[in-house]
């Protein structure tokens, strides 16, 4: 969609995608009040085929996805044996096949790892970002949608939506509280942190690497950190990168993730914390006064 008049691409990783497309807080309002569609066509994406293809995923990450039902998108993760997360992932089955779309430039490195671990299954493993896209849905109604990239401007046409710009989306997700790989996550994070404990994570399924950690922090109920959203002062027009250090009182308490201008809330941002910060505290960040709103339970 960077052919469209007014394409703005955006910062890296999103910039194989339009920002916007010239007024990005009226796209914001566009999709806050009703539906549009979103180019997500930099997003990585495979194709895993095979009648054993649905088990073989439930054995690997934290879904449980044995009984998927066609035409169901669900989230689930990757994680490590330690039980910090390796890869997020978006996913639906077609009944022939499950597509799966992951952060830019990580759908490699995935589908290395699963084809390591196809042993004697009836499963393949293709990587099909040259030649597959997702365009999104927001609104009534939404959902994501896997087209071939010959067929995205057709597609984004024919569903009589206003398009708008990837920041649109990601004010969307930030005001919604809803984490994002690599920016609201580390090395060290875990999926009670960000909230991921449900709509990633299924408590009630078979052994899959990591869940021993997941069910220990689960049962103790005290993860390390914790996701918040942050109010800004809004003192600097421009806002800090991710990661930038969240301070109270001069130390260091946590970092920021992804930091916007929301169209009706201000400037926001999504941060994560130790989870023996106070609610009321008064954080700083880059200079700039911040108020937390609690996501996930200390």
């Amino acid at each position: 969609m960077l052919n469209r008049q007014g394409a703005v691409a955006g910062k890296s990783p999103d910039d194989g995608v339009a920002a916007h497309y010239g007024d990005p807080l009226r796209e914001q309002r566009t999709i806050i009040n009703g539906p549009g569609v979103v180019d997500r066509s930099h997003r990585g994406l495979l194709r895993v085929s095979g009648p054993d293809r649905l088990s073989w995923l439930h054995s690997l990450t934290s879904q449980h996805l044995e009984t998927l039902a066609p035409g169901t998108w669900i989230e689930a993760l990757v994680l490590s044996p330690h039980g910090h997360v390796e890869h997020h992932l978006d996913l639906v089955d077609d009944g022939e096949a499950t597509w799966i779309h992951v952060e830019p430039g990580t759908a490699a490195a995935l589908a290395a790892y699963l084809d390591s671990m196809r042993f004697m299954l009836r499963v393949e493993v293709a990587e099909v970002t040259s030649t597959h896209a997702v365009v999104t849905v927001v609104g009534d109604a939404g959902r994501d949608i896997v087209v071939e990239r010959e067929a995205l401007d057709r597609t984004v046409d024919e569903l009589h939506l206003p398009l708008v710009g990837h920041d649109a989306w990601e004010a969307i997700r930030v005001a919604a509280g809803q984490p994002r790989l690599g920016f609201e996550t580390d090395h060290r994070t875990i999926p009670h942190e960000v909230g991921w404990i449900g709509p990633a994570v299924h408590l009630d399924k078979g052994c899959y690497r990591g869940q021993e950690t997941v069910a220990r922090v689960h049962n103790l109920g005290r993860p390390p950190r914790r996701l918040v959203l942050l109010h800004l002062d809004g003192t600097s027009e421009t806002l800090p990168p991710p990661h930038t250090p969240i301070e109270l009182d001069g130390r260091a308490v946590g970092f920021l993730g992804t930091a916007l201008h929301h169209a009706e809330m201000g400037p926001i941002a999504l941060a994560v914390v130790k989870r023996q910060t106070p609610d009321d505290a008064h954080l700083s960040v880059a200079g700039m006064a911040a108020k937390a709103e609690r996501l996930v339970d200390a």
